[in-house]
């Protein structure tokens, strides 16, 4: 079976694009309406933007993966792409802006994938049969929103949260690793099921980077003075309630702090 990565540097692959798109279209659902709107009619040209980011934002990114801590030159240059969405807000150029704002998803994206964040990075074998999985399995993956405060941050926010994102993912790599390379052996995705922690460290991973997005766009939406008014409100899912049948589709749910979600 293929799989089609957006390009990392290095020879460095990252998310699947299928899990990407995903991410993305679920990071909508967190927006306000005419905001999540104009970026869907854009899909296409957001994606082609995703993988044209400044090549020394990319380059210094997949590095800062690698170590586990951002630099000031990955940082600066991640203000690039941001600084050319707003000044095309700012100068009427709407359409255009929201395909860089758009594009801004990669680091936010790149950033909560576990398989990535290592100081000794995961054998290319484990990460494909972890991409695998993660493909096979997005449709039994409920979407959290992982961190309210995430669709409340400023632009001065941004690298403080990236660089948890990446604390986050780092701590997660160290479970793939255990359950999915046995000794010399790679553990096929097809002998790993929903029991597994792997599975729990891709439908959080998940859940965290759809959270990351939606809140690295709003951020720089709230710096440009967007409208952010017909905001979704997520569901709230309380473990004690009894449990009732729910409709089909996925849905955004919100956990209470401390709470397990199901």
């Amino acid at each position: 079976m293929g799989l089609t990565f957006l390009a990392l540097p290095q020879t460095v692959s990252a998310w699947p694009a299928r899990v990407s798109d995903s991410i993305v279209r679920d990071a909508r659902r967190l927006l306000p309406h005419a905001l999540a709107a104009a970026l869907a009619r854009r899909d296409d040209e957001v994606r082609s933007e995703m993988g044209r980011l400044p090549e020394d934002l990319t380059r210094s990114l997949a590095a800062d993966l690698l170590s586990g801590r951002l630099t000031p030159e990955t940082l600066a240059a991640a203000q690039s792409p941001i600084d050319a969405a707003l000044a095309l807000f700012k100068t009427r150029h709407v359409g255009e802006g929201l395909v860089r704002l758009g594009g801004l998803a990669r680091v936010p994206i790149d950033l909560c994938d576990a398989s990535l964040a290592s100081e000794e990075r995961l054998p290319a074998r484990v990460r494909e049969e972890y991409y695998l999985f993660v493909q096979e399995n997005l449709g039994k993956m409920p979407v959290v929103l992982s961190d309210p405060h995430a669709l409340e941050l400023t632009r001065g926010d941004l690298p403080g949260y990236w660089q948890r994102l990446l604390d986050d993912s780092r701590a997660d790599t160290a479970v793939i690793r255990a359950e999915m390379l046995r000794g010399a052996q790679v553990v096929d995705h097809r002998a790993i099921d929903y029991r597994s922690p792997v599975f729990a460290v891709a439908s959080l991973s998940y859940s965290r980077a759809v959270t990351a997005v939606a809140g690295t766009w709003l951020a720089v939406w709230r710096e440009a003075h967007g409208d952010l008014s017909l905001r979704p409100r997520p569901i709230e899912v309380i473990p004690s309630a009894p449990v009732t049948a729910q409709p089909a589709g996925r849905g955004l749910v919100a956990p209470r702090p401390n709470s397990e979600v199901r």
